[in-house]
């Protein structure tokens, strides 16, 4: 046990130093052509930043481990077989919510009914920084409601760490709330999502229908188990969906095993953050997602948050996202998540 724990200390002193042994060299390449910029670590692609016209936000596609491992759901840009296609706007990695002043980013697939949601626009790449061990992307995009109105800007900085092993995107919100209050009404639908592969989802048998908050159904199919082996974990203890969904935690993981290898995906919630810890909205068929948001829902109305931002008032948010080759015990996380606070202390 005290072996595994310095191995993760070391591994965390490299991601924070940049210049041990181990650090790798991060490359953020813009194609302005493709609306991307594709991440590389000593030449490997580990995930693209898409502002994509065919998607309704920027998305991070795919996420991948440092051997190449692919993470996260391929549909709706591609289809693998064995896959659900269920809700087609949980597109690998993004960051929106369901209910600003009433209206739904989160929904928004470009179908039916999306003239009615909001949609968030990538305006400009601000910086990129290339090093060893890490890259960083600043980026702007504006939150748009259904009239055209601009009802929140968001400045990010994303910082994409490279140690053996490891993969992890820190993500460092601001939304500046424009020329109205902006109200985010208490919903389920938010904020920081994943959608996992099909190996890291919890096992099923049995068929499911899926609702969005528009009252559309989507049918699920009972789908084959095998090698389907996700598993929750919180920092509070509480192991899958059953007892872990709706409830606050300051980190999760979700552990399995794709093609072959070992992996954990972890999201870190950091106490800087004003609604710290956040709530989870990780479901078993593949949606991992934090919410700070959500109170109402996740506590069957006991608590109405309504959080609230006056014009030109900001509120920033961090995020860590971990992609571990290989198991982590509770232990391990925790020695991580202390990385973590360590890296990002703005």
């Amino acid at each position: 046990m005290k072996k595994q724990i310095f191995s993760i200390w070391l591994a965390g002193l490299i991601l924070m130093t940049g210049g041990a042994v181990f650090a790798q060299a991060v490359k953020i390449v813009e194609q302005k052509d493709r609306k991307q910029l594709d991440v590389y670590v000593d030449q490997q692609l580990f995930t693209s930043y898409c502002y994509w016209d065919s998607q309704k936000k920027p998305i991070l596609y795919p996420l991948q481990t440092a051997s190449g491992t692919v993470v996260t759901r391929s549909y709706p840009v591609a289809k693998v077989a064995g896959e659900r296609t269920d809700h087609p706007h949980h597109v690998s990695a993004w960051f929106n919510y369901g209910n600003i002043n009433g209206v739904d980013f989160w929904n928004n697939s470009g179908g039916a009914g999306s003239e009615k949601m909001g949609t968030i626009r990538h305006q400009a790449v601000k910086a990129i920084r290339n090093g060893k061990g890490k890259g960083e992307l600043d980026v702007t995009m504006d939150w748009i409601m259904p009239d055209g109105a601009k009802v929140l800007q968001q400045d990010e900085t994303i910082i994409f760490r490279a140690a053996k092993n490891m993969r992890i995107i820190d993500r460092v919100i601001t939304l500046t709330a424009q020329g109205q209050k902006v109200v985010f009404g208490d919903s389920k639908e938010g904020a920081l999502g994943i959608r996992v592969a099909r190996q890291l989802e919890e096992p099923s048998t049995q068929p499911l229908v899926f609702t969005d908050e528009q009252g559309n159904p989507t049918k699920v199919a009972v789908l084959d188990n095998k090698g389907v082996e996700g598993v929750y974990l919180s920092s509070e203890g509480q192991v899958g969906e059953k007892n872990s969904w709706g409830k606050k935690a300051k980190w999760m993981t979700l552990s399995g095993h794709v093609r072959e290898e070992d992996v954990v995906i972890g999201i870190f919630d950091h106490p800087k953050n004003p609604l710290y810890p956040t709530y989870w909205h990780n479901r078993g068929y593949g949606l991992f997602a934090a919410n700070p948001f959500g109170a109402k829902e996740f506590t069957k109305g006991q608590t109405v948050l309504n959080y609230t931002l006056e014009p030109g008032q900001k509120v920033t948010m961090r995020f860590r996202i971990l992609i571990h080759s290989g198991k982590l015990t509770a232990v391990e996380t925790e020695s991580l998540y202390g990385q973590f606070l360590k890296d990002i202390t703005r």
